[in-house]
């Protein structure tokens, strides 16, 4: 760690993250692939053990009593940008696939804390839009408290970002907002189809290279291999289906335009997110095979989403679209709960089919659904405890568990305010203590500023 987090020392201290086997008894379990039921949940070496109206408690066990209380699996938001140290755009190029977030991992950003205390566990971290092709991105468990390599989601396949529609285009028009002073092709709607075809089509090429050389290695020769380009090594994953491809999209042209491409080089899109006129082209989709990872209620903030609407999701699932919901925002982040509530609300979607657009539709579209997504046995027990219906605005996180382990715990996080407050006006009281004793220069500021009004966890 570059520096002390005092938050994170007092929160390990008062938490039993190293107890190896939980049972949650007596909640309400919303297991979402095997319907809902008063009962409990065994969690043993991180893993799910048991399930059931009547389980066997195991010698030893810490005991969690949920009775009144829901119990559903971790939240997965497919589309977030936190933990990457303000490192979204690589805005400089057209194609910037060898940019890579894995690289920029910021374990201590509080905002997967506060993910945390919202009930998410896992999140696909995604490159910008400001590429016709972005960069390289990753899928992450909330682990607080870890390292960036400890953070990230083991055996989950890595993806990259492609963007369609205002945002790369914008980069090429300096006067329409653009990152750079100089303008940068595409500039239209049509340049960014382009420029993803030109991209595909190089990186065809040194696949093709590669397949040569593999061929004659396997017949026992020894030749010089090609040079490896970091810009086209992750576009040929994707033409080897090594690598998804998440797709930033709203307009059902643009939307059409990319599966089409994706079918003329060979691969399938894995998620369109965003995909706000999804519901024009939901059979065109459905039939693809893409995931659409879109907003409850977002729309008209922005000319190409004029078209928006709430029953985006539930139409898109009435059409045989795999749907989740998703934040692309830090704040919004913290209550998808509530996001996958209004499904319900907006097009009659059934309790267990809006739990699952936050939960197993998300971890299906991310390839890691036979880890979480959903209570089962032998998955991993990323666990959250509501004590109220989990789809409520009303509904407040008690605790969140991660590989079987406790990361949040609202008790312990409430109780430990007082100390983590004491602490926060010892660091102050010390800074001034030392300011006053070190003499200045006439005319010269303090190097102290004023403190500021004391600041909590939420």
């Amino acid at each position: 760690m570059k520096r002390l987090n005092v938050a994170l020392t007092l929160l390990t201290a008062l938490t039993p993250l190293c107890a190896q086997t939980f049972v949650i008894r007596n909640g309400t379990v919303m297991t979402v692939s095997k319907g809902t039921f008063v009962g409990s949940v065994v969690i043993k070496d991180g893993k799910i053990a048991e399930v059931g109206t009547n389980v066997t408690v195991p010698p030893g066990a810490t005991v969690i009593d949920a009775t009144g209380h829901y119990v559903t699996p971790g939240i997965i938001d497919c589309h977030s940008h936190i933990a990457i140290d303000g490192s979204v755009n690589e805005g400089s190029v057209s194609v910037s696939s060898m940019a890579n977030v894995r690289d920029v991992i910021d374990p201590e950003d509080i905002a997967i804390y506060r993910a945390l205390a919202g009930g998410v566990t896992t999140a696909n971290i995604l490159h910008g839009s400001a590429n016709a092709i972005g960069g390289q991105t990753i899928v992450l468990k909330m682990r607080w408290g870890k390292d960036a390599e400890g953070m990230i989601f083991e055996g989950a396949l890595p993806g990259i970002k492609f963007a369609l529609g205002e945002n790369p285009k914008r980069q090429g028009n300096p006067a329409n907002g653009a990152l750079n002073a100089v303008a940068r092709y595409p500039a239209t709607r049509m340049g960014v189809e382009d420029v993803i075809r030109e991209a595909l089509n190089d990186a065809r090429a040194y696949k093709a290279e590669w397949d040569v050389y593999a061929a004659a290695v396997a017949k026992g020769e020894h030749p010089i291999p090609p040079r490896k380009d970091l810009k086209l090594e992750p576009l040929k994953e994707v033409l080897e289906g090594k690598r998804y491809v998440h797709v930033h999209s709203y307009l059902a042209d643009e939307i059409l335009m990319i599966m089409r491409v994706a079918d003329d080089y060979g691969f399938k899109i894995r998620t369109l997110q965003h995909v706000l006129e999804g519901y024009k082209v939901a059979k065109e989709i459905a039939a693809h095979g893409a995931g659409a990872s879109t907003f409850s209620d977002w729309f008209d903030y922005k000319e190409e989403v004029r078209d928006a609407i709430a029953y985006n999701a539930a139409l898109m699932t009435k059409k045989g679209v795999l749907v989740s919901l998703n934040s692309d925002d830090a704040e919004l982040m913290r209550h998808l709960n509530s996001e996958a509530g209004k499904a319900m609300k907006y097009g009659g979607v059934s309790q267990d089919d809006a739990l699952a657009m936050v939960t197993l539709n998300p971890a299906k579209q991310l390839g890691i659904d036979n880890r979480v997504g959903s209570i089962e046995v032998g998955k991993d027990a990323d666990l959250v405890v509501f004590d109220k219906f989990p789809l409520s605005d009303f509904a407040k996180v008690e605790k969140v568990m991660i590989d079987g382990k406790v990361y949040f715990d609202r008790e312990t996080e409430v109780a430990g305010r007082a100390a983590l407050e004491a602490e926060k006006q010892r660091l102050i009281d010390k800074e001034k203590k030392a300011a006053a004793a070190t003499p200045r220069t006439p005319g010269t500021p303090s190097a102290t500023p004023p403190a500021g009004p004391a600041q909590v966890t939420p």
